[in-house]
């Protein structure tokens, strides 16, 4: 078995994202929820003001799960998000977060 990592996957969203996330929003959250209930999704949120992105920490033992995650995202089926990039994150220290 793998030793897991931390993966920073970041969002960068069209000028419009805010008036058009709402109509793929539940189906966002749907799945965040379930990828937070596997133990995958650790962190996410937007950058804001002004909207710039979006920011999610997943835990694994490849990329694959936050690259799966963008995959089936509706914000980037739908041509919300422009362009996402996943990066391991090699966290040193943090409240609540063990290092790995």
């Amino acid at each position: 078995m793998e030793k897991e990592m931390y993966y920073l996957l970041t969002y960068d969203v069209e000028p419009d994202y805010l008036a058009k996330r709402e109509a793929y929003r539940e189906e966002h959250l749907k799945l965040a929820q379930a990828a937070c209930s596997r133990g995958e999704l650790c962190l996410g949120g937007a950058l804001t003001t002004p909207t710039l992105g979006a920011a999610l920490v997943f835990k694994g033992e490849s990329a694959r799960v936050a690259e799966e995650f963008a995959k089936n995202d509706p914000y980037v089926r739908h041509g919300l998000v422009k362009h996402w990039q996943v990066n391991e994150w090699t966290i040193v220290i943090g409240a609540g977060i063990n290092p790995i």
